[in-house]
């Protein structure tokens, strides 16, 4: 969510290698991130190569704001 919360649009090869996990990792965390409504999945052809990029909606970034905020919280700041 960090990732998406300070660039527009990431395609899924470079989430994969700014966060080092495996296809099938990054595949399950977006899906469940997409189906609570937290990031927006959108995918095209570039040419004759399917490309998936992400990013993150106005609710997933409400949420992560809420996160971020509890986690301060926590930590006494």
């Amino acid at each position: 969510m960090s990732v998406l919360m300070v660039n527009d649009w990431v395609d899924f090869s470079e989430m994969k290698n700014l966060l080092e996990i495996t296809d099938g990792n990054l595949a399950s965390h977006s899906n469940a991130l997409e189906k609570v409504g937290y990031i927006e999945v959108k995918k095209e052809f570039v040419g004759k190569k399917p490309r998936t990029s992400y990013r993150v909606t106005q609710s997933g970034r409400e949420a992560f704001t809420e996160h971020l905020n509890a986690l301060e919280k926590l930590l006494g700041k």
